[in-house]
């Protein structure tokens, strides 16, 4: 097997210190469920599975290990990328609230924030943000698990002072009662005047822990909110038992803050180049960057 010898020295000083994830495979057993996250990640900039990892995962699913795909996105927006693929995997969908067999394009489980939750979390950012002095404006949107899985009007619903980042798919425009009306499976929080870090640092202490749990994925002004204790880690953590592997025997990659706790969960936890400074501190390895064949170069380590 010819593997990419380009580390961490060569991905930038601020990655020199971490541990190259090419090196800690070859010192460990090969895993048998490999989970990644999509954007940032798995896919490239392009959203494209690069023939070297379509190899990879070819031959490490022939091996006996099982891949996962682990995202924020919502389950029907993973299609798109499973289609690249030469296997239909399990999927951790909208950040550990939903778990979406893909090979049968059904949603087995579904984690929702009870509606209640819902319409006290945008009360009490609407009243924290109305009294904050920059004077920032915070559209609010749902992702429900919907009737149909490709009706994207009854599952992505938005209010009208929500800046869409996402012109090209589909949604219902609501009234905010209209929105807290149901429960959902993800509460979504926009605001381009700010990035989303400092969404995050604004809105987070607003938000009871037994309400929600505030992470982000995009850097440009979006915070999603899941049920209390829902995240990646704990949606791996239930793939991982209908597929009858514990933790110790896992591999995850990633790339932003939602990524935190699944690759704390995970025996070895990737981050990849580009990964956001969070990321890097709770990463155990690093590789290259999803423009750079990052999670396909750790696959050739072992298979």
């Amino acid at each position: 097997m010819d593997i990419d010898a380009s580390g961490p020295e060569q991905m930038g000083d601020s990655l020199a210190g971490l541990l190259d994830a090419v090196d800690l495979a070859g010192r460990a057993p090969a895993p048998l469920l490999v989970a990644s996250d999509i954007d940032g990640t798995f896919v490239t900039s392009a959203e494209r599975v690069t023939p070297r990892l379509t190899s990879a995962i070819h031959r490490m699913v022939r091996a006996g290990t099982s891949l996962v795909l682990a995202t924020g996105r919502p389950a029907r927006w993973t299609l798109p990328v499973i289609r690249q693929l030469p296997v239909r995997p399990l999927c951790v969908c909208t950040n550990g609230s939903v778990i979406f067999d893909s090979a049968r394009e059904e949603v087995l489980t579904a984690h929702e924030i009870p509606l209640e939750h819902v319409a006290d979390m945008v009360r009490r950012v609407m009243d924290g943000v109305a009294s904050d002095p920059r004077e920032i404006h915070v559209g609010f949107g749902v992702e429900r698990v919907g009737t149909d899985l490709y009706s994207e009007k009854d599952q992505f619903l938005i209010e009208p002072n929500f800046d869409h980042v996402w012109e090209s798919q589909g949604f219902s425009l609501v009234s905010v009662e209209e929105l807290v009306a149901e429960p959902a499976v993800k509460l979504l929080l926009r605001s381009p005047e700010v990035t989303s870090e400092e969404l995050y640092q604004l809105v987070a202490p607003m938000i009871p822990i037994d309400k929600g749990h505030v992470t982000y994925s995009f850097s440009g002004g979006l915070l999603e909110i899941a049920a209390p204790g829902v995240n990646k880690a704990g949606g791996l953590a239930e793939v991982a038992d209908l597929l009858g592997v514990d933790a110790g025997e896992t591999v995850a990659f990633g790339d932003m803050p939602n990524d935190t706790e699944m690759l704390q969960w995970a025996r070895m936890g990737v981050a990849m180049g580009n990964a956001h400074p969070m990321l890097l501190g709770v990463a155990k390895a690093v590789t290259t960057s999803n423009d750079e064949d990052g999670v396909a170069r750790v696959i050739d380590a072992w298979f």
